[in-house]
């Protein structure tokens, strides 16, 4: 099995600067977590854009959607900020011949406590099991993006 994996910035891959008291969105960190959780199946990392959710805009959307729907890997992970991923995840509209998956995580990756290495863990079993369409898989649960929201204040996703 190949799973084609998407990288689109977010939470999951920033980093802190000191000097300027703030998160900045990094080098994409999934590989890196793969590689120390030992995986065994084949993959391929394609960073498509280092942004914050909240900077993604239809364009982006696009260029993720075009991505997907380019690659002929059936089995797609895409990382992305939670704030917008749900946005994404609707715009890419009912994939009929894919199975994709956004994932992402509300603490960086290179944080000690961060829910980043079960959230991947999780998505990619996810997109290994489910059939053909568009998920979100974020806390412990897969959701269809056309019913679910990020509450802000649990932080966490829920139906709607």
């Amino acid at each position: 099995m190949r799973i084609k994996i998407f990288t689109t910035g977010g939470t999951i891959d920033k980093i802190y600067f000191d000097q300027k008291s703030q998160f900045e969105v990094g080098e994409p960190q999934i590989e890196q977590l793969l590689t120390e959780a030992n995986i065994t199946f084949d993959y391929d990392v394609e960073p498509l854009m280092r942004k914050d959710s909240l900077d993604i805009d239809e364009d982006d959307r696009v260029r993720i959607s075009d991505a997907v729907r380019a690659t002929a890997v059936e089995k797609i992970l895409i990382t992305h900020g939670t704030d917008t991923m749900v946005d994404t995840a609707r715009a890419l509209g009912e994939v009929t011949d894919k199975t994709v998956v956004f994932v992402g995580a509300m603490q960086p990756a290179r944080l000690r406590v961060s829910d980043a290495f079960f959230n991947i863990g999780y998505a990619v079993a996810a997109v290994q099991m489910l059939p053909w369409g568009v998920y979100v898989a974020m806390n412990g649960q897969v959701f269809d993006p056309f019913k679910t929201t990020k509450n802000v204040a649990l932080n966490r996703f829920e139906l709607e």
